[in-house]
């Protein structure tokens, strides 16, 4: 990225920013950064690509490849294990599409694993536009029908489906694709940076799975890619060969190995040409209303991102607006709706969320890529992948938890080469208010590198169970799943999941898959219906349903409002009835922490960094009603919900009694500083670990029972860790000095949004201390000489 910024135009050369620039109401961005447009570097074909393939290629518009397509292609296709990460929009598909329609063409099978069920269908149309014949694609996802499913599995050449499929349908029933199995020469891993945390490392077993039965299937004398191998000996190839791609990670070669055990070649360099993007930086305004301890708040991103994307809607600007929530999503969409008239774009914006049944889906993925919407509020949903050309804006509300799905997020602006522009909108909130005010980080820091453990023993346990039903766990097994899952396996024999025989280890649960969901801890989703008609609404996982579909919790969906009468959690359905109160609500929840096992250690001086065990406890409590337009509370109701119970691992920082009584003597407020510093060091954290702050959780107390001392926790929100706290650790002394100059640098007398208070607060933000926040980073880090 380019060092300086460029003066702000004045709107000509760039239309989408020219016309948000027009108009100066919701204020003006902070900071635009101009980064210029590129060219590309075309090679001829590989001389190994059918002339088939080149023809169809070339009659969709494609002459020759990029460079980067070209290596990764050719190396995949000599049997070495390739990992793609090159800019969005650079066509990474190409680089993949060249070895894996050869392939089938040569009478071999190629398996697709996408993140996401949009990006599968959109992968399907672009190979099923190319017209080859014996290329027999398909797609098996939650959506396919059963008839869909079997004609899958007795034709389909090239499959598309999900690592939810792969785990629970095609890996438990691999017997019944044997056919498939044993022609497998490729397994492509698309969006490879989505794999991250605990979700990542459950796919990293599903792959470890997938290597195990491909090699049952190929037989005796089929070479296949063993523990840590990246191709077979002389002359043979590895069966099969993993090809990654994304257009954002950091060390993709580590993340290779990672995600699949093997190694991988790295292909870096873009050799794609891309246009002109103005990235700018947008805080909004401040307003009247003012929050707990007084202070003013800012207009809420998702305020300003509903009247930036209205604005370009009415111009005829195609945009997508990135937004941190489902619920944010449809009141984006909602309220850039209310702002257009029919003349002026009305029916041209909708939101797009996970939930929403399969027929929503697709019917707004076409309306989006025809034209028919011009601006779409998404959630993540929509980062990954769908194809959409034409984009001339993004807006992404709130910074999106890590630099991957930023630039993932802004680079889906501009797909069509033209000029186009991405904007980042601050919440009010310490991370986002410091990178907007920190544009030389923002623009410059590289991309972070996977975050993911695959020998966390509570992703790796319920595998191993799954891999044991699929086919008997030998000793050589073991060595796939690494090097904790001897360990693991003795733990599962004792307690009687797993038996041990003569020809190796069996579960004794079946399905075993079923046991252990990909994204929600095996929990069936809480369904969401209209109480009155039955009808489905959506869906919600089993951890978010007590946060915002507990009773009395206004429900969005599609842009409706809806109030939820019950949940039942038993039964896992919430009844809802449709309604607009004018109000929103936001739940609340208590936490307690106990440190099960410490496992590592720094004394900064007097004070001390720890990282271990922790068993969380965490129960809603109540919910606060806010009005819409402003977010001030009107009032607060208890609620009576189940504690959840989760053991995790966390970093904790503790100063001594002397310390402690220092402070004390300066008149600080311990509970509150120590209070405003957990806000501020979880806001912060994203910068130097792959998360979202809303995947970690803390605990703070001026005397905790856990250590006896003045304490601040932060532990990751995911049974057995995801490596965030970790990270944490590691990263503690320029961590928690970004920390503290947050808070001392933020323009607030008491405390703000922008600084010490968090969004989701237990104790809704009370009590907070800024004052002693900086006090005492300032006599933590006094003892800290690392870097």
């Amino acid at each position: 990225m380019p060092a300086g910024a460029v003066p702000m135009p004045a709107g000509a050369e760039n239309r989408a920013l020219g016309i948000l620039l027009d108009d100066a109401r919701s204020g003006r961005p902070v900071h635009v950064e101009h980064i210029p447009a590129r060219a590309g570097s075309e090679v001829p074909w590989p001389p190994w690509v059918p002339a088939e393939i080149v023809g169809a290629f070339a009659a969709r518009g494609i002459s020759a490849p990029w460079s980067h397509q070209a290596i990764a292609a050719s190396h995949a296709q000599a049997g070495r294990h390739v990992v793609i990460s090159t800019a969005a929009a650079s066509g990474k598909s190409l680089g993949y599409l060249l070895p894996a329609l050869t392939s089938v063409l040569a009478g071999d099978t190629v398996l697709y694993v996408t993140p996401t069920k949009a990006l599968a269908a959109d992968q399907l149309a672009s190979i099923r536009a190319l017209g080859l014949p014996g290329v027999q694609a398909a797609t098996l996802d939650g959506d396919s029908t059963r008839a869909e499913r079997d004609w899958a599995r007795s034709h389909a050449r090239y499959l598309l489906t999900t690592p939810d499929m792969l785990h629970c349908l095609l890996l438990p029933r691999h017997e019944r694709w044997s056919g498939f199995f044993s022609r497998l020469r490729f397994v492509i891993i698309d969006e490879c940076h989505g794999y991250r945390g605990v979700f990542g490392s459950h796919v990293a077993q599903v792959l470890r799975r997938l290597r195990r039965v491909v090699a049952h299937h190929a037989g005796p004398g089929e070479p296949h890619g063993g523990p840590g191998e990246s191709h077979g000996g002389p002359g043979e190839l590895a069966r099969p060969v993993f090809v990654l791609a994304s257009a954002t990670v950091g060390a993709p070669g580590v993340c290779a190995r990672l995600l699949t055990g093997l190694d991988a070649v790295e292909v870096t360099d873009d050799g794609s040409p891309r246009g002109p993007l103005a990235f700018a930086l947008w805080e909004p305004p401040l307003t009247d209303a003012r929050g707990e301890a007084g202070a003013r708040l800012r207009r809420t991103a998702t305020a300003q991102a509903a009247d930036l994307l209205g604005r370009l809607v009415a111009e005829n600007v195609q945009t997508l607006a990135f937004i941190r929530s489902r619920r944010g999503a449809e009141a984006v969409a909602l309220a850039a709706r209310r702002s257009l008239t029919p003349d002026t774009g009305h029916a041209k914006v909708a939101a797009y969320r996970s939930g929403y049944l399969p027929e929503d889906r697709r019917r707004l993925e076409a309306a989006l890529s025809d034209g028919r919407l011009v601006g779409l509020a998404t959630t993540t949903a929509l980062e990954l992948g769908v194809n959409i050309t034409g984009l001339d804006a993004v807006l992404i509300a709130g910074w999106p938890g890590t630099w991957a799905s930023l630039w993932q997020q802004a680079g889906r602006a501009g797909r069509s080469g033209r000029s186009a522009a991405a904007v980042l909108i601050a919440r009010d909130d310490p991370l986002d208010t410091y990178l907007v005010r920190h544009p030389e980080i923002l623009l410059s820091h590289p991309v972070e590198a996977t975050v993911l453990d695959p020998g966390n023993p509570y992703v790796l346990a319920p595998h191993l169970c799954a891999a044991a039903a699929e086919l008997a766990l030998t000793e050589q097994d073991l060595e796939i799943f690494g090097p904790a899952a001897r360990q693991v396996v003795d733990d599962l024999t004792s307690s009687g999941r797993l038996r041990k025989r003569q020809a190796g280890w069996f579960s004794m649960r079946r399905p075993a898959a079923a046991a252990a969901g990909l994204r929600s801890a095996g929990l069936a989703p809480v369904r969401v219906v209209e109480e009155a008609t039955g009808r489905l609404v959506g869906t919600v996982d089993e951890p978010s349903a007590h946060l915002i579909v507990h009773e009395g919790a206004v429900y969005i969906h599609q842009g409706d409002s809806y109030l939820v009468r019950r949940l039942d959690l038993a039964d896992r359905v919430a009844l809802v009835e449709p309604g607009d109160p004018g109000y929103t609500t936001t739940a609340r929840d208590v936490t307690e922490v106990e440190v099960r096992g410490e496992l590592r250690r720094v004394s900064w001086g007097e004070a001390e960094i720890c990282f271990g065990d922790v068993q969380v406890t965490r129960q809603v409590v109540s919910f606060t009603r806010r009005r819409a337009d402003t977010g001030i509370p009107i009032g607060e109701t208890p609620l009576d919900l189940p504690p959840r119970q989760l053991r995790t691992r966390a970093v904790w920082w503790t100063v001594s009694a002397a310390q402690r009584n220092r402070l004390a003597t300066a008149g600080v407020d311990l509970g509150g500083a120590a209070h405003a510093v957990e806000h501020a060091s979880i806001g912060l954290l994203p910068l130097f670990a792959t998360c979202d702050r809303w995947d970690v959780g803390g605990v703070s107390a001026d005397l905790h029972p856990a250590t006896g001392r003045l304490t601040v926790f932060v532990y990751d929100g995911h049974d057995g860790g995801a490596g965030f706290a970790e990270r944490g650790f590691q990263a503690a002394p320029d961590w928690l000095r970004a920390t503290r100059q947050a808070i001392s640098s933020c323009d607030c007398e008491a405390g703000c949004p922008s600084c010490v208070q968090s969004p989701k607060c237990g104790a809704a933000n009370h009590p907070l201390s800024k004052r002693g926040a900086v006090a005492l980073l300032d006599i933590l880090l006094a003892g800290c000489h690392g870097d």
